[in-house]
């Protein structure tokens, strides 16, 4: 019979540690950094409070009491009554009081507009474009109305330049068939005053091609004949 035999092997063992205990980790962590910790979420916390205490105590209180405030002169302007708009009854205060008490509102932002829009109606030019430029038209009702009044107070203080340029900017909303036209044809009234016959000649043709069914594109192939374009 064979004899069976047996090598000996040398296996070397390796102490395998257990590895730390992840919780008890955290725990040591949580307790030596507790203190820097509690104060960034307690400032996360206040951050958040204090930013909606503002917007619910602070901001929206202010808000309503500015819309409240303007809402004699926005029925004042209704009426034509452009001095009630400025200045108020001596019950109520007007245009410029809201801007002084709500600066920062909505309703303060709305306020430049009704004044501006007055001093341009009582004719003081000047005081009329320092309020219109302060109003934030932008996505509001009054934007392109607003930048028509510009064009008006610009003319009648005799810089055409810029009037044709806020024209030109209260012409850009294409879906209004009312307003763009009629600044398209001021536009056009003001390029002839500058001189500028071609531009007049554009203004116009634009008129009596994108808004045929205006007041302004009625007349339109008069004003292209006075500049003497042949293609009526």
């Amino acid at each position: 019979m064979a004899k069976k035999t047996h090598e000996n092997v040398n296996v070397e063992y390796t102490e395998v540690k257990p590895s730390k205990d992840p919780i008890k980790q955290a725990e040591k962590f949580l307790e030596k950094n507790q203190k820097p910790i509690i104060g960034i979420i307690a400032a996360i916390v206040l951050g958040v409070g204090g930013y909606f205490g503002y917007k619910n105590l602070i901001e929206k209180p202010k808000e309503e009491k500015a819309s409240a405030a303007l809402f004699p002169a926005e029925r004042a302007f209704e009426k034509d009554s452009f001095n009630l708009v400025l200045n108020g009854d001596g019950v109520n205060g007007g245009a410029l009081s809201v801007i002084k008490k709500y600066n920062g509102t909505k309703a303060a932002n709305l306020a430049h507009y009704y004044a501006g829009m007055s001093y341009l109606k009582t004719g003081d030019f000047a005081n009329a474009i320092k309020e219109l430029e302060k109003f934030k038209g932008e996505k509001t009702p009054f934007e392109y109305l607003a930048y028509g009044a510009l064009g008006d107070a610009y003319m009648e203080s005799n810089n055409v330049a810029k009037g044709i340029e806020f024209y030109k900017k209260a012409a850009q909303n294409t879906d209004d068939n009312f307003i763009s036209p009629l600044f398209l044809f001021r536009a056009g009234l003001a390029s002839e005053k500058n001189g500028k016959t071609e531009d007049a000649i554009k203004f116009y043709k634009e008129v009596k091609q994108k808004y045929p069914y205006s007041q302004q594109a009625r007349d339109i192939d008069k004003y292209l004949a006075r500049l003497g374009d042949i293609e009526l």
